[in-house]
C-alpha cells in the first residue's frame, strides 16, 4: 500500500519494554503524508510481554496493530521474516522491542526513499552526531570488522552492517529467499540486497540507547560468530 510505513517488531521477552515502545511508534507524526502499520510477531515468549500488551491495547485501542504469534520460539530471524510476509506497506523497517533506537528517528530514513534517491537506508549508530550510550568496547570492535569484511565482500561501503534500523521497499525486501532464523539475518539480507541489479542503498546516522545484560540484552558471543559466517556463506557462496 502506497504511503504506508510497516514497522516489524520481533518479541521474545521484553514485558519491561514493548508497551512503551508501542507508545513511542505511535506517539512518530511520520512525514509526507505517511501513515504507519505495526507488525508485532511473538517468537514464544514465556513472560507476560503478551498478557501485558493485551491489557495495554484494551486500555488505548489497537488500531493499526497486528499481531502473529510463532508456535515454538525460533529466533529473532524467524520473526523478522514472518514479518515481511506479513506487511502491507510501500516500506518496512525492523524495531527491536528494547528501547535500544529511537522510532522518532523513522522520519531520518524515510526521506532519502519518499524523495526517490534511495530502495534501502541503514541507520549507522557509528556516523552523526546522535546520543550514542557508551558500553562494551569488544562488542563495538566486533561490529565495525563484521561491517568492514562484509563490505570487501559486497563492495559497500557502510559504516555498521549489523544495525537493526534497515528501511527497505517492501518489494525488494520480499523478493529476496531468506534463510537465517537468528542474528545472521543482518549480514545476509545485507549480501543478498547488495546484488540486486541497480539497488541504491544509503545510509543515515542515529541514536542508540544500548542496554547491558542485566538490562536485557540478548546478542551473545557466538552471534557473532555466526555472523562472520553467513557473511562468508552468503557472498562467497552466491549460489544459495
Amino acid at each position: 500500500m502506497d504511503n504506508l510505513l510497516s514497522i516489524i517488531i520481533p518479541c521474545y521477552n521484553e514485558e519491561e519494554t514493548l508497551n512503551r515502545v508501542i507508545d513511542s511508534i505511535r506517539a512518530v507524526d511520520l512525514p509526507y503524508g505517511m501513515q504507519k502499520e505495526i507488525v508485532i510477531v511473538n517468537d514464544c515468549s514465556t513472560d507476560r510481554t503478551f498478557e501485558l500488551l493485551e491489557e495495554h491495547l484494551e486500555k488505548t485501542g489497537d488500531e493499526g496493530i497486528r499481531i502473529y504469534h510463532q508456535a515454538v520460539n525460533m529466533g529473532k530471524g524467524a520473526a523478522i521474516h514472518r514479518g515481511i510476509r506479513e506487511v502491507n506497506g510501500e516500506y518496512l523497517i525492523v524495531q527491536d522491542a528494547d528501547l535500544e533506537y529511537d522510532p522518532r528517528e523513522y522520519k531520518d530514513l524515510l526521506k532519502p526513499c519518499v524523495e526517490g534517491f534511495a530502495d534501502v537506508v541503514y541507520g549507522s549508530r557509528f556516523r552523526g552526531n546522535n546520543p550514542h550510550r557508551i558500553l562494551f568496547y569488544w562488542h563495538s570492535i566486533g561490529n565495525r570488522l563484521l561491517t568492514r569484511l562484509s563490505n570487501m565482500l559486497t563492495n559497500l561501503n557502510l559504516t555498521d552492517m549489523e544495525t537493526c534500523y534497515k528501511l527497505f521497499r517492501s518489494d525488494l525486501i520480499k523478493s529476496l529467499d531468506l534463510k537465517e532464523f537468528r542474528f545472521g539475518f543482518e549480514p545476509e539480507v545485507t549480501a543478498k540486497i547488495s546484488r540486486i541489479s541497480g539497488i541504491r542503498i544509503y545510509e543515515v546516522g542515529i541514536s542508540y540507547y544500548g542496554r547491558t545484560y542485566a538490562e536485557g540484552k540478548k546478542i551473545r558471543w557466538q552471534d557473532g560468530f555466526r555472523a562472520l559466517w553467513c557473511i562468508l556463506k552468503y557472498n562467497v557462496s552466491r549460489r544459495r
